[in-house]
């Protein structure tokens, strides 16, 4: 099964993380926008989750950087925003997101999501 980075800095709500890995995804987190992009590199996720409000780095940030660099640029990536407000999708796609969703998750419309941009990186 595909393998989901999930760059989330808040421990406490791992939910996600538990309801991925009953999917058969294999889970990967990083804490902070930094870590995102070391981790991006080393474990060649099939698929990014990216809070936009991080520590050290944001999600904004880090977003830019892995779609800059050609090791890692080919990885889709779902911006994940509790922020809802007129224009964020824009700019998380403007950053180089494939996707935008907003909290809180909705599973199901989340792995839709997930499955389209899997089911287009294969081809």
């Amino acid at each position: 099964m595909a393998k989901i980075l999930h760059v989330e800095d808040n421990t406490m709500n791992d939910m996600l993380s538990r309801r991925l890995m009953r999917k058969g995804f294999e889970y990967v987190r990083a804490l902070d926008g930094e870590q995102a992009i070391q981790l991006a590199s080393s474990e060649q996720p099939d698929l990014i989750l990216m809070d936009m409000s991080l520590p050290v780095k944001d999600g904004w940030t880090a977003t830019q950087e892995i779609k800059a660099a050609e090791k890692t640029r080919h990885i889709p990536i779902i911006a994940l925003t509790a922020h809802a407000m007129s224009g964020d999708r824009e700019q998380a796609l403007a950053a180089g997101c494939d996707d935008y969703d907003t909290k809180p998750i909705e599973l199901p419309r989340l792995l839709e999501k997930m499955n389209r941009l899997l089911s287009t990186d294969s081809k």
